[in-house]
């Protein structure tokens, strides 16, 4: 079941640079029985592999914008330690009653933005580029809290306030929440919440799937895609929220 979790996954976070949180956090808690803290933890440390395997391709064809990628670094690397610290400092009995939840919510507001990225969206006529740093501040915290974000959010945000092309888009977003599951990660290595064995069952799924994602992301046309990614994750974070909130519901 891993491997097979890891691969579906990993294909999608290489097809489009997003997904990876929104995908991981929900198929661990509500497949595999994880708990809301932990899985964050792996997700992390798993996306971050999966998105090192991937970017290659898109270094390769010079599909990143550095200098964009600096100034998201900029506030996401602040932001990811911020969120980290707030989950990582609450106690079980304290977060698992809102992390499902929030968790859950966050993905259904994600997969609701991916529907309007996937439209045809006015793109600015010039580079807004003071904002990004102030805008990948608060990416970087929900990552670090919840694992879920960057690709989605850090789309968004180049989409909207950059005047990149799609690929240049996907290649920067893909490496910008490489860097923000890097560090994410490591905090969560460091306080013992992350299922090393999981990470590696996932990962022999999740390698070659992360590496034939990208290369069919440079060949297939993402709309449909992204429509039907929407719709899955919309299910996923219904369903989570439901399953954190039933208990509550039911006292």
């Amino acid at each position: 079941m891993e491997p097979i979790l890891g691969f579906c996954i990993a294909m999608v976070v290489g097809l489009t640079g997003a997904g990876g949180g929104p995908l991981t956090v929900p198929l661990l808690v509500l497949l595999l029985g994880r708990s809301a803290s932990e899985s964050v933890g792996t997700s992390l440390a798993f996306v971050f592999i999966t998105k090192l395997c991937a970017s290659p391709l898109y270094i390769f064809r010079r599909n990143v914008n550095w200098t964009i990628l600096g100034l998201m670094i900029a506030g996401g690397f602040p932001g990811v330690l911020l969120g980290s610290y707030i989950l990582l400092h609450l106690s079980k009995k304290q977060i698992e009653p809102i992390l499902l939840p929030l968790v859950g919510v966050t993905i259904a507001v994600l997969a609701i933005t991916k529907l309007f990225r996937s439209s045809e969206a006015i793109r600015p006529t010039k580079d807004r580029r003071w904002l990004i740093p102030i805008a990948t501040l608060p990416i970087g915290a929900e990552v670090g809290f919840s694992s879920a974000g960057a690709g989605a959010l850090g789309g968004l945000l180049l989409m909207y306030q950059t005047v990149l092309p799609a690929s240049t888009i996907v290649g920067t977003d893909l490496l910008f929440g490489m860097f923000l599951s890097a560090v994410g990660s490591g905090v969560h290595v460091l306080f013992g919440s992350v299922d090393t064995v999981l990470v590696t069952k996932m990962l022999l799924g999740g390698i070659p799937g992360a590496i034939l994602g990208s290369w069919l992301g440079t060949r297939i046309p993402g709309h449909k895609l992204q429509v039907a990614m929407s719709l899955v994750f919309g299910y996923l974070g219904l369903h989570m929220s439901w399953k954190g909130l039933a208990p509550l519901l039911t006292r």
